[in-house]
This record gives structure tokens, sequence and C-alpha cells, in this order.
């Protein structure tokens, strides 16, 4: 009787910190590995490879990337330890310092992550491989769920505005894109494997096609055209290059959502020409006011940050008046973190721990307030909702609305993926709302 010989495959445990970019190229990232033999590890089992996807947007972004590695670190002792990503590109040397760390990878390199993983099996060498960020140049492609059923698909990388505050610049490299034709092949493979919903991301997608002679608006355009997709939606989008072409476009589109992300970070026009933004309060509300004017249920987000330097009191009371006047839905909120080698640290105005916090605080209150009264619009009426894969065991399964309301439901396994009518009945304290699905429940 011949011998069999059974192929040994390792488990790969994946971790991403920060944004939906950082999420799609994670997913990615196992995909690469799954096609190399990398098995994903279950809940309880011990991996071979963790994999972690930093972000560095603030210190205490950083924090939270240093203690999840030693975290795992420790529980993973025997685990070959991976960290790429944002953090991993701005403090190359500080994380491959962490006892444990063996790979560190930065965002030239996230996605040549199987040659590192697998000559390491076989040489056992410490890598640190970080490119300046003049010289990331290649767009590296990113279409994936994860376990997720919305799709995230990369059509941008890097970014070319160098906001003072900002390090993006150093960790993603100048702005670059995919082509439109290459996007769509991605999305209309989405479409063959059941895929419903897209939600596009870059890190500043507005720049699309700046370096290629292609437009935002002709990427929409085709995507659109894409047979299968019912839905999309566009991450973040900044407010000087959310065009009034783009917003008709919206309205009249065939799948993309009345759903909105517009970065404010200050309602004060003296601390956006502090921060270096390119656009002042009143283009931000005639870029709402024109949403709601053509799309009078969309969903806007926004962020907003606290206690920048040069952020006197008097300028975040100005700030604070103009987003409460403004017809927006959620706010994220953050405060403001010292970034080595940026440019605000020259700004000589600085705001106290205790002030940024007392501050955040307040712009939190505004935006649950608002969040409140535009949920409280649509309670007793039908949205169609598409629903997600419910966790295992659990009897609630969660979705969105069109206009990105968080629904919850009794978990019905046949409608998962698919877009039904919902009845929203309640809301709950975290916003979400629990809803009804007609002539099923």
């Amino acid at each position: 009787m011949e011998s069999v010989t059974i192929p040994v495959f390792r488990k790969a445990k994946y971790v991403t910190l920060g944004c939906k970019l950082n999420f799609a190229e994670t997913a990615t990232i196992a995909k690469l590995m799954a096609q190399a033999g990398f098995v994903r590890a279950q809940e309880g089992e011990v991996p071979d490879v963790c994999v972690v996807n930093t972000c560095s947007v603030t210190s205490l972004a950083d924090r939270k990337c240093r203690q999840q590695i030693r975290a795992l670190v420790k529980r993973y002792p025997a685990a070959l330890m991976v960290v790429t990503g944002c953090y991993a590109q701005l403090q190359g040397e500080e994380v491959a310092s962490i006892p444990g760390v063996e790979i560190v990878l930065g965002s030239e390199y996230k996605l040549d992550i199987v040659d590192y993983v697998e000559r390491w099996f076989d040489d056992r060498e410490r890598v640190l491989a970080v490119s300046r960020h003049k010289d990331m140049k290649r767009f590296s492609p990113s279409c994936e769920r994860g376990d997720r059923t919305r799709y995230f698909l990369k059509v941008q990388d890097g970014c070319d505005c160098f906001c003072t505050y900002c390090t993006i610049p150093m960790a993603r490299g100048r702005s670059r894109c995919g082509t439109v034709a290459s996007l769509v092949a991605q999305a209309r493979q989405v479409a063959a494997e059941g895929g419903r919903e897209i939600v596009i991301t870059g890190v500043n997608i507005g720049d699309f096609g700046k370096h290629t002679g292609e437009t935002l608006l002709d990427l929409l355009r085709a995507l659109d055209a894409v047979e299968g997709i019912a839905r999309y939606r566009i991450s973040s989008l900044e407010p000087d290059l959310l065009s009034d072409d783009i917003i008709e476009f919206v309205a009249a589109s065939r799948a993309f959502m009345p759903h909105f992300h517009i970065p404010l970070q200050s309602g004060s026009d003296t601390v956006l020409r502090l921060m270096g933004r390119r656009y002042d309060s009143r283009l931000f509300a005639d870029r709402v006011g024109q949403i709601r004017q053509l799309l009078p249920d969309a969903f806007i987000g926004v962020d907003v940050m606290a206690g920048t330097r040069g952020e006197t009191p008097e300028y975040f009371e100005e700030s604070y008046n103009f987003i409460a006047s403004l017809d927006v839905q959620h706010l994220h909120v953050f405060p403001y973190s010292e970034r080595p080698g940026t440019a605000a640290l020259r700004i000589p105005y600085i705001v106290t721990k205790q002030e940024k916090e007392f501050r955040v605080a307040r712009l939190m209150e505004l935006g649950r307030q608002k969040e409140q009264e535009f949920i409280a619009r649509f309670l007793a009426s039908e949205r169609p909702v598409l629903w997600e894969q419910p966790r295992a065991g659990a009897r609630v399964m969660h979705g969105f609305t069109d206009n990105y309301l968080r629904v919850n439901a009794p978990a019905l396994t046949d409608v998962v993926n698919t877009i039904t009518p919902a009845l929203l009945r309640t809301v709950n304290e975290d916003l979400s709302i629990d809803a009804l699905i007609p002539d099923r429940q």
C-alpha cells in the first residue's frame, strides 16, 4: 500500500487596526496567504503566523498597536509575528524592537507578505522592509470582504495634501490609483461571486485619476453600469473634491446609496487655515446643502477634530456652533494628537488634555443628538436593508438601510446577503434600530 503524504497547512491569524482601507488590505493579505497554503486560524486555535495591519493616525493608535502586538506575542510566543501598515511604515525600527516581532513590512511591501513569510520559514532571519514615502509609487489592488457581506474596493492610495497635523502622506506615499477598467473588472468579479454591495475605499478618493487622465466621476459611472451590484457606498470624500456633478450623479444613479462621509475637521475658518485644509466653512455648508436638496433622506457623516494646536476657546465655540447648524447625521469625533515631523508642532497655542477631552465630549453629545433626530424621522416606516451574515448561533442579524441606518432583526439565514423591506420600530441605546421583515416575522 502506497503511503500518502498529507500536506501540512500552517494557520494564520489576522488583526486589523484602523480604517476600512486597512480592512480591505488585510482581507487581501489573507487571500494571498490562503493561496499559498495558509489557513485562517479559528477561535481557540493556535496560529503559526500572526499578521497585524496597523494604524498610526494618532498617538493613541500607535499605543493600541503596541499593546495588540505585545498581547499577541505573549499569547502565541511560538508564532511568527508580522507587522505591517502605517505604524510599521512610520516607526519601523520601533516596531522591530518589540520582542517577538520578526517581520516588519512598510506600506510598499504589504502585499508581498507571502514571499517574506515563506523566506522566514526557510532561513528564520528577521526582516525590516520599509521604503521612503517618496518611493511609494506602486498601486496595490484590493477588493475583498473578509468575513463580511459587503465588499471593500480600494480605488486609490496615498495623499498629496500634507495637512499640517497629518502623517498619512508619509505613511501611504503620494496619491496613486487603479484604472477604471481594472476596477470595473474587480466589481464584475464581486458580482460573479454573489456580492451585492461594494464600499469604495481609499485615502483621498476624490484624487482618483489625478495622474491617469480619468476622473472619479468616470469611475462612478462605469461602476454603476456593472450588472449584479445592487449597492455602492463612497467611504469618504473631501469637501473640495465633492463636486456638484458627483452629488447629482449619486442622486440619479441606479446603485449609489444616499450616504456621504465628508471630513470637516473644524468649523472655524481660522483653524482650517492652520490645518492647511483646502476649503472653508462656506464651501462645506454648500456641499451639505446641495446633498440635502437632491437627497433629502441622505445620511451624512462628518469627521471632526477637537483641540488642535491653535484652536482657542473662541475658535472652538465658532466650530461647535457651525457644526450645530449643519443638517448632518453623525459626527466622528477624535482629539488632536501630536505627530512627530508635522508642521502643526510649530503652531504655538496648545490645548490641554483635559480641555480636549471636554471638547470631544461636547461634540460627541451633539453628534448623538443629531443622529437620534435623524433616526426618529424613519421610525414606523419601511426601508430596504441588506442583511449581514450573523455570527454562528446568534439569534439576531444586522444590516444597513440604503441611507445607512443600522438595523437588527431576528436571524433568518435565507435572507442573508439579500435586500428586503424592513419595518423600523424602536431605537436602542447604541442607536441601532430593531425592525421586522414584513410577512416573515
